[in-house]
């Protein structure tokens, strides 16, 4: 046989001896086969360079073994944390996985979902990003499974997502045990149900340990400068209007740290005078100083449960109503910034 021509299944089955079935088992790594018989299959495959032709399968399958992944900013470490997560669960099923960064652009997600579906995808995931999902953009009906993003009309979503109100509730909480009184909150400025959660659980906590809220203490800053400048800014505003406090929650690692440098500019000791808590429990909590304090997501777990739950909506598999939803639950990492 000529080496240089491409080689068909039924043609690899006759030179291993076994069916055309168990050669397509052996190629999909699906179904009950001997090592050996793997072993014979695949010296065969080796030899001829034989490549499935995944269009035709697709085709034949009525599915293209890619999913898309809609993530609204890769720089951000526990993002890519996620993503990276997401993908390794796929490309151990087989499927190639689109990573389509937005930077947090509603058009530029409008025309991700619009290409996405021209590609054919079987399937998508959306991490955080806008309330409302582009459904209207793609002319399919795509399974779509969202992360930390609970859709407007979220009646018949599927998502997961971590207990921010929980997390928002520990973090206020650990600064209060610590003897905070007047406690800020750095946020960020918008309507999606994290950042209302982790608000809402921030202030029960001043409730429920009878501590006054004050709403110069409310920090919530605009999407364009929810981050590290932002919050360093913001604290050293608040510092120079002579506005007291003792402890600061924010609601990610990055703010936190800006408002660290903030204090430590201001020559404010971090415990001593004012304790600090994050959230996400990122590389920059434990490697900052002093360290940092902060919330623990389940991003392995997040990433498992959205994956998934994704592959089985593929698959067709019934999903139970209460399948449908997952909330996982966090935990404080305390470190030497609440001491």
């Amino acid at each position: 046989m000529d080496r240089k021509k491409s080689i068909s299944i039924k043609e690899i089955a006759k030179l291993s001896d076994v069916s055309v079935a168990t050669v397509s088992r052996v190629i999909n790594n699906n179904g009950r086969f001997s090592e050996e018989t793997r072993k014979r299959v695949q010296s065969i495959i080796d030899e001829y360079g034989y490549t499935a032709n995944m269009a035709a399968k697709s085709l034949r399958m009525s599915k293209s073994k890619t999913i898309g992944l809609i993530v609204p900013n890769i720089d951000n470490e526990w993002f890519s944390q996620l993503v990276l997560k997401i993908e390794k669960y796929f490309f151990d099923k087989n499927y190639s996985v689109f990573i389509c960064n937005t930077s947090q652009d509603e058009e530029k997600e409008v025309a991700y979902f619009k290409t996405l579906d021209s590609k054919m995808v079987d399937g998508i995931i959306c991490i955080s990003g806008i309330e409302e999902i582009p459904t209207n953009a793609i002319s399919r009906d795509i399974p779509i499974v969202c992360i930390d993003r609970k859709p407007k009309d979220h009646a018949d979503a599927y998502y997961v997502e971590s207990n921010h109100y929980s997390g928002s509730y520990l973090a206020t909480e650990e600064l209060i045990k610590k003897g905070c009184k007047r406690i800020a909150i750095v946020s960020r400025n918008k309507t999606l149900s994290v950042n209302k959660q982790r608000l809402e659980g921030y202030k029960q906590a001043l409730k429920d340990y009878g501590l006054k809220e004050y709403t110069e203490l409310q920090l919530l800053l605009e999407p364009s400068e929810a981050n590290y400048e932002g919050a360093r800014k913001i604290i050293n505003k608040l510092i120079k209007d002579g506005i007291v406090f003792d402890g600061v929650f924010a609601t990610n690692d990055w703010r936190a740290y800006g408002v660290m440098m903030g204090l430590a500019e201001n020559n404010i000791n971090v415990p001593d005078e004012v304790k600090v808590i994050g959230f996400d429990d990122i590389f920059i909590s434990h490697s900052c100083h002093p360290s940092m304090s902060t919330i623990r997501q389940d991003v392995a777990g997040l990433a498992y449960k959205a994956a998934s739950l994704l592959m089985d909506l593929i698959d067709n598999k019934e999903i139970q109503v209460d399948q449908r939803r997952f909330i996982l639950p966090v935990e404080v990492i305390s470190r030497d910034s609440t001491k």
